[in-house]
């Protein structure tokens, strides 16, 4: 995922090519008011272990994208559980779905990933790539 900075205000490059407005490094200036409030609750989403796990497993799906079906074996919880941590993810901007017949099919969002990425990257300059 490329990202370019100008003036410490960076965009995240989605794979289309659309230009995303993403926030300096931590390490280079401290986040406004604003924009912590809004990652906060990205970070929110993510602080809880199942949630991490799902936004992982979706993340790492060969066809890019997973199956709730698939999602619900990976873990000792019920449905409706699974489900409320899928909306929460979505609700976070992490991942999107769509349904297809009875299943709903999930896949991650890279330029808010990418924009985390670009947050907590220690690098104080000119951003190449994230891997």
């Amino acid at each position: 995922m490329a990202v370019k900075v100008v003036d410490m205000e960076q965009t995240v490059l989605e794979p289309g090519g659309a230009e995303v407005p993403c926030c300096a490094p931590l390490m280079a200036a401290a986040l406004p008011a604003v924009q912590a409030g809004e990652l906060a609750k990205v970070f929110k989403a993510l602080a809880d272990p199942v949630r991490l796990r799902l936004l992982s497993l979706i993340a790492s799906a060969a066809e890019g994208e997973v199956c709730v079906c698939d999602l619900s074996t990976a873990f000792d919880l019920t449905g409706p559980t699974i489900s409320h941590h899928l909306r929460v993810l979505r609700e976070a901007g992490l991942v999107d779905c769509e349904r297809r017949g009875t299943w709903v099919y999930y896949w991650p969002r890279p330029a808010a990933i990418g924009r985390l990425s670009a947050l907590l990257s220690t690098h104080r300059g000119e951003f190449d790539s994230f891997g």
